[in-house]
């Protein structure tokens, strides 16, 4: 209880960003403290004690920008993120996924003035981040984030743009397993490609048409070698459509992953096999005009699996570089592969700086051969005979975010996973835990 306890003591992040110069210099600060208390969360068995844990996660950024004038901008952040008091390491899990000391996370340089001329280019290390993030995002509740090494071009007039951008994701200490100082790098052996538009045209609301293309010529990190295309399209209301909100997402692909290294747990396979996947998203909600300002919201996700490991078709969507940690329950057990997910929300505001949100979610697999994926696509469970039942489980996750100051954001939350059948049948199956505090200083 202890431990339970001090997790929700202390989670939305903030970024405080001060001007001089006539406001053509500015610095960006910000600390955020996390402790967190995991319990289940890899083995789901709770005779393994290395399986609950509590720990410290700390993350310290520091940035600088200047405007030479009004097109051409330059920007520079350190980050330092470190876990303290860990004992992770469960089946050899790298203890230090969420540490990296003092790093480059941000440099680039920006020609641009949309005012007086249609055209930009943002070029060096910068977040990516497109529509809701479910497929490209900055991933900034993980301590250490993500960035692009990427050359970015914006065509935009009043009520629409196009982006069109190159980009090499950037790795840190997880693919060496030690952590040093300015140490992190360009994975050049992923290439991704994309050219995304947004209009707000429609009356009401906002669309997005993109065409994604990844190009991994390697499989030293992250999976086999790959070639996918990815075409999809998202709209959503805009707040002229209260107290109704509603939005869906669809996106289709097709290419090829190249053997060895295989669809399955090293599985190998002696030649490419096609890429054919589908995922999609469709919810919505009505706030309320009563007090407390209670909203209710429903939503349900798919993505594809793979219904034969053995056939030269590949099925699971590939989930790209996401923000996962948003959409298929809080704990990272889920990712937008191989799951059916219904889920329910209920927030309401009982004072003004305080809102209170109560989620709850349901899981299938879409294919009964293929796997269950964490949030970080790393697959748990699977049953090749596909004779395990196909339900995984459901999570409840309440959490409680309160604005102390504009300076000071405060998050605590508590989740359990109900494991279901498919757990059941394919081992150990304790249902598993986990609470958080986190304090967000924008100094």
């Amino acid at each position: 209880m202890k431990r339970f306890a001090l997790c929700l003591l202390l989670a939305t992040p903030a970024h405080a960003q001060f001007y001089f110069a006539n406001s053509n210099l500015w610095v960006t600060t910000q600390e955020r403290l996390r402790v967190e208390y995991r319990s289940n969360n890899y083995t789901f068995d709770s005779s393994v004690s290395a399986d609950t844990d509590t720990f410290l996660l700390q993350r310290a950024r520091l940035g600088l920008g200047a405007k030479a004038c009004d097109w051409f901008k330059v920007y520079g952040e350190l980050q330092d993120a470190r876990e303290e008091f860990s004992q992770r390491d469960i089946n050899g899990t790298n203890p230090n996924i969420d540490e990296d000391t003092i790093d480059w996370r941000q440099g680039w340089v920006e020609l641009a003035n949309y005012q007086e001329f249609p055209v930009g280019l943002k070029i060096g290390r910068q977040e990516l981040s497109y529509g809701d993030e479910r497929l490209i995002g900055a991933f900034d509740w993980s301590n250490v984030g993500r960035v692009f090494d990427s050359v970015k071009a914006r065509w935009q007039a009043k009520q629409c743009w196009v982006d069109f951008f190159y980009a090499n994701v950037v790795n840190n200490n997880v693919t060496s397993g030690n952590d040093n100082s300015f140490d992190d790098h360009t994975y050049w052996q992923d290439h991704f490609y994309g050219l995304y538009g947004h209009t707000a045209a429609v009356p009401n609301h906002s669309w997005d048409l993109y065409g994604l293309y990844r190009n991994k010529t390697d499989a030293q990190y992250n999976g086999p070698a790959r070639e996918i295309y990815t075409l999809g399209t998202r709209f959503e209301s805009t707040a002229k459509m209260k107290p109704w909100d509603y939005y869906a997402e669809v996106a289709g692909q097709f290419g090829h992953i190249d053997g060895p290294g295989g669809k399955f747990f090293g599985q190998t396979t002696s030649n490419s096999v096609s890429q054919c996947a589908l995922a999609a998203v469709v919810g919505g909600g009505y706030a309320f005009d009563v007090a407390w300002k209670p909203r209710l919201g429903l939503e349900y996700n798919y993505a594809s699996g793979d219904s034969d490991p053995n056939d030269d078709v590949d099925g699971t969507f590939d989930n790209l570089y996401p923000t996962n940690h948003k959409f298929y329950g809080f704990m990272d057990l889920f990712s937008w592969k191989n799951v059916h997910n219904p889920h329910a929300t209920l927030s309401v505001v009982p004072l003004k700086n305080l809102t209170l949100q109560l989620d709850g979610n349901l899981f299938w697999l879409a294919e009964s051969r293929d796997s269950w994926y964490r949030a970080n696509q790393q697959q748990i469970r699977r049953d090749a005979t596909g004779n395990a039942n196909t339900f995984v489980g459901s999570e409840i996750d309440f959490t409680a975010s309160y604005t102390f100051h504009k300076r000071v954001r405060l998050q605590a939350g508590y989740s359990h996973f109900f494991t279901g059948d498919f757990v059941a049948d394919t081992g150990t199956h304790s249902d598993a835990d986990f609470a958080y505090g986190q304090i967000t200083l924008s100094l």
